[in-house]
Parts: C-alpha cells; sequence; structure tokens
C-alpha cells in the first residue's frame, strides 16, 4: 500500500486531500510545514509527497531536497508558468493548480506512483541481468528470444517506429526499454505510457498537453508526455486501446513531428521515437474500423512479435531461476532451490499468463515455502500434464519418460499417496497414467 505525505498549512484542503486519498486505499500522513514534516515523519519512507509551496517557514519546495528522491508533487494556488518551472527546476515530479479536480488530481497521483514503481522495478532488473545478458533484461537461449535479441541490437541505433506484438506478460515493456537504452537517444527520457489505463476524457491531455482554460478544470497549462519525451522515446503500451480522436492526432507527430496542445492554436516540433505495444489484432481492429489504418501502417515500420512462453523451450526454466533468486532477495528470504519434480511442472505448464505469471507462481511459492527446497504443491500448477503433454520439448525427456522415470524411481520408497502429491498430479490420475503408459504398482511385500 502505498505511502502519501500532504504537506499543507490550511486545514480544510488538507483534510479533503487526505479523505480523498484514502477512499483509494492510499496511506495518508499530513503536517502544516515543512518543519513539521522533517520532524515527524521519516520522509524517504513515503511513496509521495505533496507539498504546497507557500507555507509557514520553509517554502514547499524545500521538502524536494529533503526528501532524499521521494517524487514531490507541488501544489499551488499561483498558478504560473514561472512557479511551475522554478518547481521543476528544483526537481518537483510534477505540479497541480488549486482549486484542482478530483480526477485531475488523483490521475496524476496515479502516474506518478506507477511511474515511480517500474523505475525502482528496473533499477533491481538492471543491475542483475545487465552483467548476465547481452541485450537489456532479456533472458534466454532458445531461437525465438535470440532472434529478438538481434532484431534490437540492429534497430535500437535507428529512430524508427517500433511496433512491439505480443501476448499479455511476455515483456513488452522490457522490449521497449532495450531499445531505447541501446539507442543514441539513451540520454534522454524514456516516457511510459499505458493507454489502457488513462480515461477516455482525458487521453488528449494527457499525450498532448493543454492550456489554460482548455476546459472547465484547466486551471492552468500542462505539458502533456509526447511533449516530456522530446529528444527521448516515448513507449505507448496497449496503443489499441487508444480513441480514434488521439489516435489521430498521435498521426501528426509521426507525419509532422508536431503537437497541438488541447485549447491552442500553434503547433510545436517535438523530437520523439514511438515505440508501441499492444497484445490486440490491430488489422483486425483496423477492419472493424476501431483502429486507423493510416496509424497502423505508420507503427508497424519494424514490427517485432515476441513469442509466449510456452514456446520458449527451456528458456522457462532459466527464467524461473533468475525470478526465484530476485523474489528471494526482495522477500528477504535465504535462496531456495525448485524439485526435479517442481521443475517438471514448470517445464510441463502452458504459462497463459507468460513472465508475469511465472513470477508471481515464484513469489507465492516463496511466501508459502517451509523448507530449502520448493515442491509441485507450492507451485499450484493442477492439471499441467493433462494439458501440456503435446508441448513437452523435443529435445528433452518427453513428460510420458519423464513420468515413468520418476515413478520407477520412487515407488518403493514412498506411498502412492505421496507419490501422487510429488508429482503435482492426484492419485486418480496416477492410477489413471499408470494404466496408459503400461506401469503396474509393485508387488506389496
Amino acid at each position: 500500500m502505498n505511502r502519501i505525505l500532504i504537506v499543507e498549512d490550511e486545514e480544510i484542503i488538507r483534510q479533503a486531500v487526505r479523505r480523498l486519498l484514502e477512499r483509494q486505499g492510499y496511506r495518508v500522513c499530513e503536517a502544516e510545514s515543512v518543519e513539521q514534516a522533517e520532524a515527524e515523519h521519516p520522509l524517504p519512507d513515503f511513496d509521495l509527497i505533496l507539498a504546497d509551496v507557500r507555507l509557514p517557514g520553509a517554502p514547499g519546495t524545500e521538502i524536494i531536497a529533503r526528501a532524499q528522491g521521494v517524487p514531490v508533487l507541488i501544489m499551488t494556488s499561483y498558478a504560473s508558468v514561472r512557479s511551475a518551472v522554478e518547481a521543476m527546476k528544483l526537481g518537483a515530479v510534477d505540479y497541480i493548480a488549486k482549486p484542482f479536480d478530483h480526477d485531475e488530481l488523483l490521475l496524476q497521483v496515479r502516474r506518478i506512483l506507477e511511474q515511480t514503481r517500474l523505475e525502482r522495478q528496473n533499477q533491481v532488473l538492471h543491475s542483475e541481468l545487465d552483467r548476465l545478458y547481452p541485450v537489456e533484461g532479456m533472458i534466454g537461449d532458445s531461437p525465438q528470444m535470440q532472434d529478438v535479441c538481434r532484431k534490437i541490437s540492429k534497430i535500437a541505433p535507428t529512430d524508427s517506429t517500433v511496433l512491439i506484438l505480443g501476448e499479455s506478460g511476455t515483456g513488452k515493456e522490457l522490449v521497449a526499454r532495450a531499445l531505447h537504452k541501446q539507442s543514441r537517444r539513451s540520454g534522454g527520457p524514456l516516457v511510459t505510457v499505458n493507454c489502457a489505463a488513462i480515461p477516455d476524457t482525458l487521453v488528449e491531455s494527457e499525450l498532448f498537453g493543454h492550456e489554460k482554460g482548455a476546459f472547465t478544470s484547466a486551471n492552468s497549462a500542462r505539458t502533456g508526455l509526447v511533449e516530456s519525451a522530446d529528444g527521448g522515446t516515448l513507449f505507448l503500451d496497449e496503443i489499441g486501446e487508444l480513441p480514434l480522436l488521439a489516435q489521430a492526432r498521435l498521426l501528426r507527430v509521426l507525419q509532422n513531428g508536431e503537437i497541438r496542445r488541447v485549447g491552442s492554436e500553434q503547433s510545436k516540433h517535438v523530437d520523439v521515437r514511438l515505440v508501441a505495444a499492444t497484445h490486440r489484432d490491430l488489422r483486425q481492429l483496423v477492419q472493424t474500423q476501431a483502429f486507423r489504418s493510416d496509424l497502423y501502417f505508420r507503427l508497424r515500420v519494424v514490427e517485432l512479435n515476441l513469442p509466449p512462453l510456452r514456446e520458449r523451450g527451456e528458456d522457462v526454466i532459466k527464467l524461473a531461476g533468475v525470478l526465484l533468486k530476485k523474489v528471494c532477495k526482495n522477500l528477504n528470504r535465504p535462496p531456495l532451490k525448485l524439485s526435479p519434480a517442481a521443475l517438471a511442472q514448470i517445464r510441463g505448464y502452458g504459462w497463459p499468463g507468460n513472465v508475469r505469471e511465472l513470477e508471481n507462481t515464484m513469489e507465492r511459492a516463496v511466501i508459502l515455502a517451509e523448507a530449502e527446497e520448493i515442491s509441485p504443491d507450492l507451485l499450484a500448477l493442477d492439471g499441467f500434464i493433462d494439458r501440456l503433454e503435446p508441448q513437452a520439448p523435443a529435445h528433452d525427456l518427453s513428460l510420458e519418460e519423464y513420468f515413468r522415470q520418476f515413478v520407477l524411481k520412487h515407488q518403493h520408497e514412498v506411498t502412492e499417496t505421496e507419490l501422487a502429491k510429488r508429482l503435482g498430479i492426484s492419485r486418480k490420475a496416477l492410477w489413471e497414467r499408470r494404466q496408459r503408459f503400461g506401469i503396474p504398482r509393485p508387488a506389496k511385500r
């Protein structure tokens, strides 16, 4: 649960913001001044700080340096270009003018927290994986992943627009970050936008910015996310969810390198490299007129298809090991290992949620583990053999061969119930497979 600190001397505003945030599930603390905030709360422990500019004692911008990297959203009743620029120069992540619209404030809070989460998450991944893998964070020796890595190395140095296709959880954002890091724009910003997470009514304002008075709650001018990516890379995830009107504006960016803020009559040039991603079939969306055909063809200058985890062979075992190590570290648990039966389940399961599902499975197993070895029951992948028998990798043991060897090796040591438990199947399924594969139970002594 995210912790937010409100630093505001007007009690009515402070209490109103607190109630608004608490209704969204955030844990909220408050203070009337920078001095009180620092005296009563360890500032680095917060995930976000909302601070008014004008406070008794030190100005609200003073808390930026004292917060040691915690993002600070500045609130001000004195909205002006000067106050916004000064706050941003001092390190504020953004600012909002009072009186502000509740939806606008919540959207900014969610966006800042999500961006911070992704940055922290990627810092952990980068430190562990950069040393081991030539393409940032990309793990796998399968031909499909090696092909993806080769294409990334070729595409990254260019400014070509890239469309990343793949099922949910296959690592599309990781590819976008690798493209940015290996490009000539790596010193510029990487701005990540989840198009599906922005309400339709706010998409244009969020992407392209707005002028003061452009609509009812536009109490000040605002820089859009496209403009924020100037000189760097803009990653639009789930671009298939973008409304048609916003698609038309985005097409103009790709065609002319120009944006126009909502409510403005003047255009501004931006230098942005666009990377887009989706798990949806854009061609089908074009046919149903839910996606512009001209934008689709502009996006797919270079197309990268990410393979689902079930098609990557032994990569799943390598990924499971890396993710298990990462989860143990994050949860402050001693190193754990996967049992042979657990590895067999991981190899045989179809992973419809791909790498994200695998990571969640490792986290659940680590939380529930009571021994140094993770057993199949902790993975909770029931019925894995029934679902995945046809997809066993040809270069390794088939599931029938693994089942046969495991049963013959252990059936004299344990009961049928325990043997079934180790295999991660029911006792009835064990009996059925004995019949199918011709493996009789040993005679009782």
